[in-house]
């Protein structure tokens, strides 16, 4: 296992960094952006195993498995975020896809240091969910080291779980024990180490793929319509009425109608439309296409 900090891409100097604090505001914000404009290609050059993971993730979640996130500091968070999301973008239950961070909740708001240098309490992080066979785990970390991380996917995978590892050093890639390694290589930060800028923007388009395209798969969104929202606040009423308004083409007020006998759920108002069917038999029908809109508006 690589010890030497020093030699990875993520803590490395950036040669066109130099000099930093000489430099005017417009020309730190210039650096910045011509620096994260690097990143989206990094990201993409890794298509192949993003495809392989979110594959991954559908076959566990189709089994009935659950999607968790583990890492520390940014990685952390980021993961926490974007578990966070899913349901009120796709509808999914919130054991569905977790966040878990090495210092626990304390640390989403304020650094806990030292957290994620014990793997074994990563190790038992995944132990009190009885992460299983069915599960799959993304660890996250930009180094590719994080002994919390490295604890905690040795343990998914001795009880069974698929793993994915997201990293941004490539000199780990080796070491890194998971089924799909993720590695988009953004190189060296503009404040050295500072893996919250490049590295940290990287992860979270990794993320937002992962579980985007994993929903996608999953009959959560029709055309490209969030349709399993649930309507629960002013924003989400006023969207999921646009989303049957524009499947349906039906007006404002009677899609506003048809969400209100759906109970808010668009994807059931709109199936409910097509199908003319009450908010049961919407149901059933859903259930029985696994979820796809889709398929059970055709069948």
């Amino acid at each position: 296992m690589l010890k030497d900090r020093a030699s990875l891409t993520t803590e490395k100097r950036n040669p066109r960094s130099r000099g930093l604090d000489r430099r005017s505001t417009l020309q730190i914000v210039d650096l910045i952006s011509a620096e994260d404009a690097r990143v989206a290609g990094a990201v993409g050059r890794q298509r192949r195993a993003i495809a392989r993971a979110v594959d991954l993730i559908v076959e566990r979640m189709r089994r009935g498995g659950r999607l968790f996130y583990v890492g520390a500091g940014t990685s952390g968070r980021l993961g926490v975020l974007d578990a966070a999301e899913c349901p009120p973008t796709f509808g999914t239950p919130p054991n569905l896809v977790q966040g878990i961070i090495a210092g626990g909740r304390r640390a989403l708001v304020r650094s806990v240091e030292g957290a994620e240098d014990r793997p074994e309490d990563g190790a038992a992080a995944i132990r009190r969910r009885r992460v299983g066979a069915k599960d799959i785990v993304v660890g996250i970390a930009a180094c590719g080291i994080t002994p919390f991380v490295r604890g905690a996917l040795r343990e998914a995978r001795r009880n069974g779980a698929a793993t994915v590892f997201v990293i941004c050093a490539p000199e780990v890639k080796r070491f890194a024990i998971a089924d799909v390694v993720i590695n988009p290589v953004v190189g060296p930060e503009v404040v050295t180490g500072s893996t919250r800028m490049k590295a940290g923007t990287a992860t979270k388009l990794v993320l937002n793929t992962l579980t985007t395209a994993a929903m996608v798969r999953l009959g959560k969104v029709y055309d490209n319509l969030m349709v399993d929202l649930r309507a629960t606040n002013a924003k989400l009423r006023d969207r999921a009425e646009r989303i049957v308004i524009a499947v349906t083409g039906l007006g404002r007020p009677k899609a506003r109608a048809l969400l209100c006998k759906a109970r808010g759920w668009a994807k059931v108002a709109i199936l409910m439309h097509f199908r003319s069917v009450g908010f049961e038999d919407a149901r059933r029908l859903l259930k029985a296409s696994g979820g796809s809109l889709r398929e059970a508006m055709e069948t």
